[in-house]
């Protein structure tokens, strides 16, 4: 299945086959998108929604003079503007960091689901409560942490939801990302983020380089970032409670 990764080390196990096929069969195209592409711009009449299926996301805010703030990501699994349905326009734009491949689901196709399938329903709602989620998570994480913090958080908490859906493992993960897009994403400068990662990979904890993370100390890592996976709702949280 091309949407196998939806809510997989969360609650996959608990829809139905015929709520999965209903997921597969409903999307209305699969597109593949290039890296920097802009999906949806901040204000913009919505009317679709659509699944990460590979590749990586990310919603933005630009300020007035054009300083970006990066307030998510999306990996492989997501519904990426689920909230779109309802709300019909977004108050933040949507990009694509990589290459992306992404399920495309029409509105009113979500109606049908919705008045058909409650127990889907639920799962959907599930999907949005767990972008909140993190949401107040990376609020945390900006107003209480420090900049090598910040980061640390930004790698443990992309490392879980990529070992989640079974790409991450042994400490490693790919990320298409620029040192500007980790700086924008932990509200540091780029000249910041730069002596963090130096940091970091001169304590033996964490290296980013050529599009790769890779954590080295994970027990340091996770205890400078104070992080704690509970608010990703998964199955199982292995590595941290190992380490």
């Amino acid at each position: 299945m091309l949407t196998r990764r939806f809510l997989l080390g969360r609650a996959r196990d608990a829809l139905s086959e015929e709520e999965r096929r209903v997921v597969e069969d409903s999307m209305t195209t699969v597109r593949t998108v290039p890296a920097r592409t802009c999906l949806s711009r901040r204000g913009e009449l919505v009317n679709q929604s659509l699944l990460l299926l590979d590749g990586f996301i990310c919603r933005y805010l630009d300020d007035r003079d054009g300083h970006r703030q990066l307030v998510s990501m999306h990996v492989p699994g997501d519904f990426v503007d689920l909230h779109g349905f309802p709300l019909k326009r977004l108050d933040h734009d949507i990009v694509t960091l990589g290459q992306c491949a992404l399920a495309v689901y029409e509105h009113r196709t979500l109606v049908d689901i919705l008045e058909r399938y409650p127990r889907l329903t639920r799962w959907l709602w599930f999907s949005t409560l767990l972008d909140a989620a993190i949401h107040r998570e990376w609020i945390f994480r900006l107003g209480r942490l420090g900049a090598e913090g910040r980061v640390a958080h930004l790698f443990c908490e992309l490392y879980e939801r990529l070992r989640m859906v079974e790409l991450a493992d042994d400490g490693r993960f790919a990320l298409p990302a620029t040192q500007a897009d980790v700086a924008e994403a932990c509200g540091i400068t780029g000249v910041h983020v730069n002596r963090v990662l130096r940091l970091m990979r001169e304590r033996g904890l964490a290296t980013f380089r050529a599009g790769e993370v890779r954590i080295l100390d994970h027990k340091s890592l996770i205890a400078l970032a104070e992080f704690d996976p509970i608010y990703l709702y998964g199955q199982q949280t292995a590595w941290v409670s190992a380490a």
